[in-house]
C-alpha cells in the first residue's frame, strides 16, 4: 500500500494513491517500455535516491502494479497485466504534459526510455498511414533510439539496423515534435545534425510525430 492516504472513496483517489508518490509513475513508465533491473531503472532516473526507489518499487509490488521475475538468472522488474493497464494513462498524461514543455534547462536530459514513451505519445498513425515506410535512428546524447513506422504500426528499440535516415539531437527533439520548430530551421540552427541521409526526411518525422500546441489562455 501507498503511504500517502486521502481519506477519500473513489477511484481516482485510490490510483493517486498507489501512482501518486514522487517517482512512481515514471517508475511506470520506464518499465511500460520494457523490463529492468534494478540498477538500469536507477540508471534511467538518475535523480532518484536508492532508497526511494527500492520504497517505491515495494509499494508497486504490494498493490500488484509491478512484480520481480528471474531473466536468465538475474531478476528483472516488470509489469503486471494490472500495470498494464496504465499504458493509456501515462500515454494520454504524456501528450498532455508534453504541451507544457518550456525550452529544457541545462541539467534536463532525454532519456532513451522518456524518449519512447514521449515519441508513442506523440504518434499520428493516421498521418502515417500516408506516408512511405520509414526508418530513423535518434541520437540523444551518447544513446541511440532506432524508430520504425509502417503504416499505422510503430517499433521503437535500442537494436541496431538499417535506417532512412541518423540524426542529432537533444532536448530539442520536443520542439520539433512540438511544431515550435520547423524541421528545416533545426538543421540550420544546429539543433538537429543529420548525420545520414537525406534532411527532408525530417520534415517527415515532424509530420509523424506530432502534438499540438496547448491553447493560449488570455
Amino acid at each position: 500500500m501507498a503511504a500517502r492516504d486521502y481519506g477519500q472513496y473513489s477511484g481516482v483517489t485510490r490510483a493517486v494513491e498507489l501512482v501518486g508518490e514522487r517517482w512512481a509513475l515514471l517508475i511506470v513508465r520506464d518499465l511500460l517500455v520494457g523490463p529492468r533491473r534494478y540498477g538500469e531503472l536507477a540508471e534511467g532516473l538518475a535523480r532518484i535516491p536508492s532508497n526511494i526507489l527500492a520504497t517505491r518499487l515495494k509499494e508497486l509490488q504490494a498493490a500488484g502494479i509491478i512484480r520481480r521475475a528471474p531473466r536468465s538468472r538475474i531478476i528483472v522488474y516488470e509489469l503486471t497485466p494490472y500495470g498494464r493497464e496504465l499504458e493509456p494513462v501515462v500515454l494520454a498524461l504524456g501528450a498532455w504534459g508534453f504541451k507544457a514543455l518550456d525550452e529544457p534547462r541545462d541539467e534536463q536530459v532525454v532519456t532513451p526510455a522518456s524518449l519512447t514513451m514521449d515519441l508513442r505519445s506523440a504518434f499520428q498513425p493516421r498521418v502515417a498511414l500516408e506516408l512511405p515506410a520509414t526508418s530513423y535512428a535518434a541520437r540523444i546524447g551518447d544513446a541511440e533510439l532506432f524508430i520504425r513506422v509502417d503504416g499505422s504500426a510503430l517499433d521503437l528499440t535500442r537494436s541496431d539496423g538499417p535506417v532512412d535516415i541518423t540524426f542529432a539531437t537533444g532536448p530539442a527533439i520536443h520542439r520539433l515534435i512540438s511544431g515550435d520548430l520547423a524541421p528545416q530551421r533545426a538543421i540550420e540552427t544546429g539543433a538537429v545534425e543529420v548525420l545520414r541521409g537525406h534532411g527532408a526526411l525530417l520534415d517527415r518525422f515532424a509530420s509523424t510525430f506530432h502534438v499540438a500546441a496547448r491553447p493560449r489562455t488570455h
